[in-house]
Parts: structure tokens; C-alpha cells; sequence
């Protein structure tokens, strides 16, 4: 399977659907090593004159230490027909097993950062920013219900330098 660059001018669709509803994968790559997870939080927009992503990830979940050490990360959407196998990467860990082959997902590379042939679209983005979400910036305290563990994430803002679609 192959990927073709596009303009972020021709992007259609609905992120809120996207990703809270059909889910991401956030993949990084640390001493040619992969890991990746999936994502139901984030956001798309524009901050700083650039096309932007807005990922958070936990601390404690694997793919953070590949995110923590890569100045990239891909964003891969599926368009809602992998949910069975988007589920089961969200919630098994790369440091247990090797949950790609479980799904049976196969890895590829587009401009030299992890993906997967599957993957309708591909957002590749370099780190801008990141910070921890922190208790007492909450306005509306009612989110802190997100929280119950305060295991709050860390948010990377990251800028979309290229998108593929399937070919």
C-alpha cells in the first residue's frame, strides 16, 4: 500500500468525528524502535501562523517515552473501519507484547516516520510546545473528573508539516 502527499488545503471532514469518535493512532519512533497508541483527545487548528495537532498523552503509557524522545510524531486515522483492532492497541501495551502483529497492522514509513498501510490518512508533525495539564489551571473544575487518578497528560502542540492519503 502506498501513501500520496496532499495539501492541507484539500482536508475535508469533521475532526470532532474523527477523533473522538473514530479514533487516532499517535506513533513515534525512539532508537528504531516504534510504538504507538490510540487517541480519542486532541484537536486540529491553526496557533502561531502554523497548521497545528493537539495531542495529549499520559505520563505513564508507553508511548509517551517514544514521544518525550522524537522530535516527530504521526498522527493515522482509519476512517471508523478498525475500531475492533484501534481498541485493542489503546488498551494493550508495546512494553508487554507486540500489539501490532496482534492486530495485525503493518507497519510502513512516510517521510521516514512510522505508520501503518492501513491508515487512510497520515499527519506528520514535529513537537512546537508541550506542558503538563495542571490542577489549578482548570477553570471549570468539573473536568477535573477526567482525573480521578490525577494522572493528568502532557500536551504537545505539534505542527502538521505533511499529510498523506492512501493511494
Amino acid at each position: 500500500m502506498s501513501f500520496k502527499k496532499i495539501d492541507t488545503d484539500s482536508l475535508s471532514g469533521n475532526v470532532f468525528r474523527e477523533i473522538g469518535e473514530e479514533w487516532m493512532l499517535v506513533s513515534a519512533e525512539r532508537n528504531g524502535v516504534v510504538n504507538t497508541m490510540t487517541a480519542s483527545w486532541g484537536g486540529m487548528g491553526v496557533l502561531w501562523k502554523e497548521n497545528v495537532a493537539f495531542v495529549f498523552i499520559r505520563p505513564q503509557r508507553y508511548t509517551y517515552e517514544f514521544t518525550e524522545n522524537s522530535e516527530y510524531m504521526t498522527l493515522s486515522f482509519f476512517g471508523g473501519e478498525y475500531k475492533k483492532e484501534l481498541s485493542y492497541l489503546g488498551t494493550h501495551s508495546g512494553r508487554d507484547e507486540d500489539k501490532v502483529a496482534a492486530v495485525n497492522f503493518h507497519h510502513t514509513k512516510v517521510d521516514g516516520h512510522p505508520t501503518f498501510e492501513e491508515a487512510e490518512r497520515v499527519f506528520v508533525c514535529r513537537k512546537l510546545y508541550s506542558d503538563m495539564i495542571k490542577e489549578e489551571c482548570f477553570i471549570d473544575t468539573s473536568m477535573l473528573s477526567c482525573y480521578e487518578k490525577k494522572d493528568y497528560h502532557r500536551v504537545y502542540v505539534v505542527k502538521v508539516e505533511t499529510v498523506y492519503t492512501k493511494e
